[in-house]
């Protein structure tokens, strides 16, 4: 991911999402689905249209997920979305303004 200040970008990352990588940027992860889907280009879903991808966390609560990012000062959507069968989303933008999807899996 490109960066205007990379170490800050990681470090947001970090303490915010719990992305706690080693010096060359492997996460380990609990097992889980991946999911990997494309959008018409015309899409507001990635809330701007200069975004050309979005990452998506999955998150044990949601709920507790969006306050603990707010406490932080993180910029998070008021909105959520609950899909049936899917789960619920919640989103929140970057320090470099990348929108970022939050899923709690049903």
């Amino acid at each position: 991911m490109r960066a205007a200040d990379p170490a800050a970008l990681n470090a947001w990352y970090r303490d915010c999402l719990g992305l706690d990588t080693d010096n060359n940027g492997l996460w380990r992860q609990d097992d889980g689905p991946t999911v990997f889907a494309t959008f018409e280009s015309e899409t507001d879903y990635f809330g701007s249209r200069t975004q050309q991808a979005m990452l998506n966390f999955r998150v044990r609560d949601l709920d507790a997920m969006l306050a603990q990012l707010r406490v932080k000062g993180a910029d998070v959507a008021e909105e959520t979305q609950d899909m049936e069968g899917v789960g619920r989303f919640g989103w929140v933008t970057d320090p470099e303004g990348n929108r970022v999807e939050l899923w709690q899996p049903a």
